[in-house]
């Protein structure tokens, strides 16, 4: 006997792990050693992360793919593995250190620290990975892998030192993001531009020639102008053409620097005149590249001005009071050091005015330090080099993006790509394998040992070290340690993820499984790492698989809030996905993100969508509860195309057709397209109308034709939970236990999905569908005209034919009772004062004089439609404003689109009902 409710908390758990303890998520079973193999990747989450949004929508879509595709007899891998996320790890257990008053990082040392890191991964960290397996993820958890683990760190090694030797990996000195807090480099990922109120200064440079004349550029960060090397005006600015190869003598520093010409200055923004600090700011840099100007890094590593030892700065600066009252300085704090600076400034005459400025100020995603650019020494791939070929793999269709419009990115950042800054000052993570000699010649190989013999022989062929001294360093362990010193930064976690499709496969080890699942079939990831993450794993793929590792990419959206804004925790408008698990089942959150993952379209998710979903997820439990109570069983080999009862055939029919419908929109990738396929058949098909529409048979007589509607109503059950498992796989998983009324074949999860012949009865359509299509018409007009529940109206068909005829003499009974019709009447035109419809060609009409007032539902009718076009005419002029449009948030005019979108929906319907009413007139 099937339970009255439904309760999610009561079976997710134990279905879960008995799907796990029985390997039903495992690939490469023996009896799919033949069958086409089908593999994802997971996009690896942070070990120290949680389910967000994002998660749920990102593994949902995977898990519908991966069920989709093992329910279809294929050999299916969704690896798994996660990120042992530098920064985010590091300070997670640099913060317990400190709430435990331990020895901090530097105390305790590197190895003492890096082993602290393991135990903390080890005991607490992949939190997240237990909330994806309450999701419902599907994955192969017994071929986990970690960042970090002895098999990727292996590729990771390989990869650096072939990558090094190829010339694709050197060493620079070059601008980067710069964490003052965490004292490293971090990736433009991890940057967060946060809009910030501050002021534009604006400061007059005398000319060397003539120092009672200025030129003024303007500047939001004026600590920065003690590293200036160029002052740069736009070449067809004719404010400055006379002064282009002039110079200006740079203020409290007395350095001479060239007016230069250089299209970045823009005429049109403040003075058109900028400082350029090449060591400052990247767009500088770059100017300075074209110039050949000097790089002059003013601060240090915390952030506070670095003056007083600096050659740089110091270079071609005369001494003077003026320069040493700015090397007081040294030490200060930039922002303080700003403060200071415009005080001087302001007492020279100098600043000639200081405007509010809101400007977008970088800040580190973790430590919320605004981030510096930092001239430092950095490990870079030659990203340019190897970025043609995933060009070409996208151009020539051998990789696809899903939407298409995202290539149009992909082609954007890889055209534009500058190197690849790898290299980052932290302890956690892979430590670069590059060794410096005592000459600090370097040496790059997988492993101390190779390196130090590469050494010893380089410094012999080079007459540094004789044979013997070289003999005797590689014998002795004391000085062969302290020969060598290892370079102490790790990589990027980037650059160990980039490897991530062929790496957790096996690879450099040629395994089974790299063979059969390279490359795989579908990277489902988001937006925002088309550059960090899908490009260069496309580049890795191909240096080292000699083919790129996705066939396809499908870019999902973002998870809004119902409004339409992002989420945010300073908002207050984050959705836990584990809460809404907790009160409404994985099933309806699931299938909420399938539901609203329209390509291209953000989702703006409310509750109430979820819990519309539980309510879906109830229906379909009370529809099994219904058939079970009317005796529907699962019959053994029970053929549907052996129907004989019209209704049977229809909903054999419409099952086949449902399941086509979401098998080709599921291949598609059109998530939504097939979450409401499989909704419409289910809620409206199913259970509105076959339940309904077999109530008569059910109730009746025994007989042939009762017991094959109670088989066919079983087996659409159970077809119905094949359709949706790769959806609500909890809920489905454990109606096919529970209605099985002797021992399945197997579980759900292992079950085919069907492969339907000779189901299509276009006759049986035909019929049926001529009676939904009538009832559910004279209940939109009923709704349209206000007719009261309670009140019967008349039904006329005009002139149809005898098929429809002899349908309203075996259907007219239910019409009536479930239209509300007092009579069916054919007659041969149609009445007066009756609305008329149409239905697959032919008309049927409704008389409402008496029952409605005409002329006062038309009254209505007209000032909906003028109340309608009102706010028609509203949004449209504030969406036709370019100011408003330039200004307001994405989310308001999102939303304002949406509102324009819902009126003229209603428009159309309510001008369609006074057309009726008109017909009726």
């Amino acid at each position: 006997m099937i339970e009255k409710n439904y309760k999610p908390a009561d079976v997710e758990g134990r279905i879960y792990e008995n799907w796990e303890s029985s390997g039903a998520f495992k690939c490469s079973q023996p009896d799919r050693k033949d069958a086409d193999p089908f593999c994802i990747v997971i996009p690896p989450p942070n070990v120290t992360g949680s389910l967000h949004m994002g998660h749920a929508l990102n593994n949902t879509l995977q898990d519908i793919l991966v069920r989709f595709e093992r329910m279809r007899g294929k050999d299916v891998l969704w690896q798994v593995g996660t990120d042992h996320a530098g920064i985010a790890t590091q300070m997670v257990v640099e913060r317990q250190l400190m709430e435990r008053q331990q020895p901090s990082r530097r105390d305790m040392g590197r190895e003492a620290f890096v082993k602290r890191v393991w135990e903390w991964k080890e005991e607490s960290g992949g939190t997240i990975i237990n909330q994806l397996k309450r999701l419902g993820a599907s994955c192969d958890w017994s071929r986990e892998r970690f960042t970090m683990d002895e098999g990727l760190s292996k590729a990771v090694l390989k990869v650096f030192v072939e990558l090094y030797r190829a010339g694709l990996i050197y060493k620079d000195k070059r601008l980067v993001n710069w964490d003052t807090q965490f004292l490293s480099a971090i990736s433009d990922l991890e940057v967060i531009q946060t809009e910030t109120k501050g002021n534009l200064w604006h400061f007059k440079y005398p000319l060397e020639d003539d120092p009672e004349t200025f030129i003024t550029v303007a500047t939001t960060r004026p600590e920065t102008m003690l590293g200036d090397t160029a002052v740069a005006v736009h070449p067809e600015d004719e404010r400055y053409r006379d002064l282009v190869g002039k110079h200006v003598i740079l203020p409290l520093v007395g350095r001479r620097i060239p007016i230069v010409a250089d299209e970045y200055s823009d005429p049109e923004k403040g003075t058109g005149a900028v400082k350029i600090t090449p060591a400052h700011d990247f767009n500088d840099f770059e100017v300075g590249r074209r110039h050949h100007l000097p790089l002059i890094n003013i601060l240090d590593a915390n952030g506070a001005m670095a003056l007083r030892d600096n050659a740089e700065f110091k270079d071609g600066v005369e001494a003077s009071r003026e320069l040493a009252e700015t090397l007081q300085l040294h030490g200060v704090d930039r922002f303080k050091a700003r403060k200071a600076i415009v005080e001087r400034m302001e007492a020279l005459g100098l600043l000639e005015k200081i405007e509010p400025h809101v400007n977008m100020v970088p800040h580190g995603d973790r430590s919320n330090t605004v981030i510096e650019p930092f001239l430092t020494d950095q490990w870079y791939v030659n990203a340019k080099e190897m970025s043609y070929v995933p060009i070409a793999a996208v151009q020539t269709g051998r990789t696809e993006f899903v939407p298409k419009q995202w290539e149009n990115t992909f082609y954007h950042w890889m055209e534009n790509i500058q190197p690849w800054c790898i290299s980052r000052q932290l302890w956690w993570g892979h430590q670069i394998p590059a060794w410096y000699g005592p000459d600090d010649k370097v040496f790059v190989a997988e492993s101390e040992d190779e390196a130090v013999a590469e050494a010893l022989a380089y410094y012999v062929v080079n007459s540094v070290l004789t044979k013997e001294e070289a003999d005797a360093i590689a014998e002795d362990e004391d000085k062969r340690a302290n020969f060598l010193t290892r370079d102490p930064d790790v990589l990027d976690t980037w650059f160990s993820s980039a490897l991530w499709p062929f790496s957790t496969l096996g690879w450099p080890d040629e395994t089974r499984e790299l063979k059969r699942f390279y490359p795989t079939n579908v990277l489902v990831t988001g937006f925002d790492i088309i550059f960090f993450w899908v490009a260069r794993m496309m580049m890795m793929g191909h240096q080292f698989m000699d083919e790129v590792p996705f066939k396809t990419v499908y870019i999902h959206a973002l998870v809004r809030d119902e409004k339409g804004a992002k989420m945010s925790k300073s908002k207050g408008n984050v959705m836990d996905p584990l809460e809404l698990i907790d009160e409404y089942g994985a099933d309806a959150l699931r299938f909420t993100l399938a539901a609203m993952a329209a390509q291209g379209r953000d989702i703006k998710l409310a509750v109430s969508r979820v819990e519309g979903y539980r309510n879906f997820a109830t229906k379909l439990w009370n529809s099994a509860r219904f058939a079970e109570m009317n005796g529907a069983a699962t019959v053994a080999n029970f053929d549907p195309k052996s129907a004989k009862v019209t209704l049977n055939k229809w909903i054999a029919h419409e099952t086949a057709k449902a399941f086509a419908e979401v098998a080709e929109a599921i291949e598609a990738l059109r998530f939504n397209d097939a979450a409401n396929a499989a909704y419409r058949f289910v809620w409206n098909i199913y259970c509105d109308w076959y339940i309904e529409l077999t109530k008569p048979i059910l109730t009746g007589p025994d007989g042939a034709a009762k017991d094959e509607t109670r088989a066919m109503t079983a087996w659409v059950r159970d077809e119905i939970c094949k359709l949706l498992h790769p959806f609500m796989p909890f809920i489905t998983e454990e109606l096919w236990a529970v209605t099985a009324t002797q021992p399945r074949a197997g579980a759900l999860i292992t079950t085919a999905w069907p492969k339907y012949e000779g189901l299509a009865d276009e006759a049986a359509e035909a019929e049926i569908g001529w009676v939904i299509d009538l009832i559910t018409e004279i209940r939109s007009v009923r709704a349209e005209m206000n007719v009261a529940p309670a009140t019967l109206a008349p039904l006329a068909l005009v002139s149809v034919s005898e098929a429809t005829q002899e349908r309203v003499g075996r259907w007219g009974d239910l019409i009536k009772r479930l239209a509300r019709l007092s009579g069916i009447d054919f007659v041969d035109a149609a009445p007066q004062s009756a609305v008329q419809i149409v239905i697959r060609g032919e008309v049927a009409a409704l008389p409402l004089a008496g029952i409605i007032d005409i002329a006062a539902e038309r009254l209505r009718l007209e000032k909906e439609l003028a109340k309608i076009a009102g706010e028609v005419e509203r949004v449209e002029k504030k969406l036709g404003n370019a100011d408003f449009v330039k200004r307001a948030p994405e989310e308001v005019i999102e939303g304002e689109r949406e509102k324009l979108a819902d009126a003229e929906a209603k428009r159309a319907k309510f001008r369609e009902a006074l057309e009726r009413l008109k017909s009726a007139a």
